[in-house]
């Protein structure tokens, strides 16, 4: 996998009146096929999903699909008036979750971008959090 692009993600959980964050920049690959735009990245330890390689799928301002590969894969699906049932293995054992789009907004050019979304994880149509993450791709240097 080539590395030529600077990617930051940024995400927030709110759960139970709480909100934890996270932040982490790291090397990928960010790929455009069309009006659809991929980003790719090695997790590291600071999300404690080390060796898992994460594949962010954008349809601009429509869907986001997030797959996770390695031993704690998932496959969540982000998409305007859509609920998704999706599996996200926590590493200690596999879910499977509500996902339902909050928001989703892009903008992309072939040399970089964004995408800011929010959604909502139920289980069993019970709320579990709300989620916003952000996601900025531009050419390392």
């Amino acid at each position: 996998m080539q590395e030529d692009y600077l990617i930051s993600i940024k995400g927030i959980m709110e759960q139970d009146g709480e909100s934890d964050s996270i932040e982490l920049v790291t090397r990928g690959s960010f790929l455009r096929r069309g009006d659809r735009y991929s980003i790719i990245y090695q997790e590291s330890e600071a999300t404690g999903y080390e060796g898992c390689i994460t594949v962010v799928r954008v349809i601009p301002n429509e869907r986001v699909s997030m797959t996770r590969h390695g031993r704690a894969s998932s496959h969540l699906i982000i998409e305007r008036g859509m609920r998704h049932v999706c599996h996200y293995d926590t590493g200690a054992g596999a879910l499977s979750l509500g996902v339902s789009a909050d928001f989703i907004e892009s903008e992309f050019t072939s040399s970089g971008g964004s995408v800011r979304f929010g959604y909502f994880l139920d289980m069993d149509l019970r709320s579990i959090s709300r989620n916003t993450v952000e996601i900025t791709v531009r050419p390392s240097v």
